[in-house]
């Protein structure tokens, strides 16, 4: 995405996050934007500018006076780590806002980089993308953003999951978990909700990542097992989505919720709290209120029970791909550059 000399002027700086601060998901949205942007909106001219050191002299120094030297018409942060002194007019994603929401599970300097650095950046950006309507409240509320100044573009699905995937061969039932143990994903309320099922009903509990539980909090049942994965390949977490029971999100707040489109798309089912799931995904998932195990516990019956038809679920989640994320992102960039040059 360089630019040689003698080319018309940059359209649009694109900041390329890569640093451990940013979740895999995070990370994914930076890396397709970059890659998808080009080909699908090849009117435009872009350029990246990587930065790898959050919270200091390299995010708000060397990288805006990178920026500034190239001159684009446009910059657009793809994370909340982005400078003070950006180049103007700029836009930035924020994915959501769990770190304000759930302070007690964060340390206090996130809370108070939010407060000033984000915040700052915000109030100076043209517009503010997010990948739902639930963040434009929290964006409002936390940030001071005003919802007019807020667009929402869903997230898109890794084209790995847009192929049949094969499926596993189980020893009994088992709903699965994907994502990291952080304090807000209330691993809680699926372990006792696993715990309590009904002695007869035969179902396996497995999650992504490594086996990080203290023995106090490791879940046991008689009647199934408890596994972890690892960090599986797509192709094979695929696998695991399309043969679940279920997919069980039981976070108690999410900006998109990532493994909830990859198991739709992958022909699976998927269970989650109700703060976790987007609006475009709400039809096909079904939905808890958080920490609580009664519900969740009922639902995961019904799942071993009486399992239901995925068919339109898959279709939906298939239809947001990360190329048309990328194509509602080119028309906010297109919308931008017209207003700046009217101006």
């Amino acid at each position: 995405m360089s630019r040689a000399a003698g080319e018309a002027r940059l359209d649009v700086a694109l900041d390329a996050p890569q640093t451990r601060h940013i979740s895999i998901g995070m990370g994914a949205y930076a890396r397709e934007l970059a890659a998808r942007l080009p080909v699908v909106a090849p009117d435009l001219r872009f350029a990246g500018f990587p930065h790898d050191r959050p919270f200091g002299l390299d995010e708000q120094v060397r990288l805006p006076l990178a920026m500034a030297r190239a001159r684009p018409r446009l910059t657009h942060f793809l994370s909340v780590y982005a400078p003070l002194a950006a180049p103007r007019p700029y836009l930035i994603t924020i994915h959501d806002l769990i770190h304000l929401r759930f302070p007690e599970f964060f340390k206090r300097s996130v809370g108070l980089y939010y407060a000033t650095v984000v915040r700052a950046v915000c109030a100076g950006a043209a517009r503010v993308i997010t990948d739902d309507d639930r963040t434009v409240g929290d964006l409002a509320r936390f940030l001071g953003v005003p919802p007019a100044k807020t667009v929402v573009i869903p997230l898109g699905v890794d084209d790995v999951y847009l192929g049949d995937a094969e499926p596993l061969a189980a020893e009994r039932p088992y709903f699965l978990y994907v994502g990291n143990h952080k304090p807000h994903k209330d691993l809680a309320t699926l372990f006792a909700a696993w715990e309590s099922l009904d002695p007869g009903l035969a179902a396996d509990l497995v999650l992504t990542g490594d086996d990080d539980l203290e023995p106090d909090a490791r879940p046991h049942r008689a009647n199934g097992s408890l596994r972890f994965l690892g960090s599986p390949p797509a192709a094979e977490l695929a696998r695991y989505y399309r043969s679940a029971a279920a997919l069980v999100h039981p976070a108690l707040c999410e900006g998109f919720g990532l493994p909830l489109l990859e198991a739709l798309a992958a022909g699976g089912r998927a269970l989650a709290s109700d703060e976790a799931v987007p609006r475009v995904l709400r039809p096909h998932v079904d939905v808890f209120a958080p920490r609580d195990v009664r519900a969740l516990r009922a639902l995961l019956e019904r799942e071993l029970e009486l399992p239901r038809p995925r068919e339109e679920a898959q279709r939906v989640a298939r239809t947001l791909t990360w190329d048309r994320c990328a194509r509602a992102t080119a028309q906010v960039y297109r919308a931008l550059l017209a207003e700046s040059g009217r101006g």
